[in-house]
């Protein structure tokens, strides 16, 4: 059964930045506008008022109330808020307010439909799944063991306690709680190779095991006893799926 459209709720104190998502907007067939408005006092009174809709497209920097101040002023339950600006550096105060997606402006065609398709992939997760009278064969737990050229030898590695991998200079070295193995490749050569989805690059020099993050603050992520940087290259796409780590 297809999904009903999703309606928006754009929220810019430029009158240009309204006019560009309003536009997306009509060109995305499933996506109803239904409320364009110039402020965050504007927004809260409209949702306080009684005011639905699925997704907030919500400009930070505004006077009176700023994007990061009015998520948490809203009624629950809360749309779906994608943040637009024109700063990349607000990233880490999006996310933690639980935004689904950050967009930097101007806004093209193309990173606006990504945006939504996160939005489309979070509302089809929350419908009901139907029920099934025969149990699903669980699936076979994924094998984490992957042999390395360490020194002389190739060692068998369990990688799911593997906390991050750094470079050094044209070799590489894996940590872990108990100690480091020294890999002879480069991180690049070693990224290209690993099966694992959840090894994410987030800096020139690092690699980590998004499992075993622990907590994010301040760009830095902290896995055991060690703290890992994200490289400002990386920040956009790192934090944009944080949330599905």
């Amino acid at each position: 059964m297809p999904l009903s459209p999703l309606t928006c709720v754009v929220v810019d104190d430029n009158e240009i930045n309204r006019l560009t998502l309003e536009h997306l907007i009509a060109l995305t067939p499933d996506l109803e506008l239904a409320a364009s408005l110039s402020g965050g006092v504007e927004a809260l009174n409209y949702f306080r008022q009684g005011g639905q809709a699925d997704i907030l497209f919500l400009d930070i920097e505004m006077p009176l109330l700023s994007g990061l101040d009015l998520p948490r002023l809203l009624p629950t339950p809360a749309p779906a808020i994608i943040m637009v600006t024109t700063h990349r550096d607000f990233a880490v105060d999006a996310f933690a307010l639980q935004a689904l997606d950050y967009l930097v402006k101007p806004v093209t065609l193309e990173r606006f439909g990504q945006a939504l398709a996160r939005v489309r992939e979070q509302r089809l997760a929350a419908q009901p799944q139907p029920t099934h009278s025969i149990p699903a064969t669980p699936a076979p737990e994924p094998d984490t063991n992957l042999f390395v050229k360490v020194g002389t030898r190739m060692l068998r590695i369990n990688f799911s306690e593997v906390l991050y991998i750094e470079a050094l200079s044209t070799y590489s070295v894996l940590v872990t709680k108990a100690q480091k193995h020294i890999v002879y490749l480069t991180l690049k050569a070693l990224q290209e190779r690993l099966p694992f989805a959840h090894f994410v690059r987030v800096h020139r020099s690092y690699i980590v095991n998004t499992a075993l993050i622990e907590a994010v603050q301040d760009n830095m992520l902290k896995l055991g006893s060690h703290e890992i940087p994200v490289g400002k290259s990386y920040q956009e796409e790192f934090f944009r799926n944080l949330r599905g780590l």
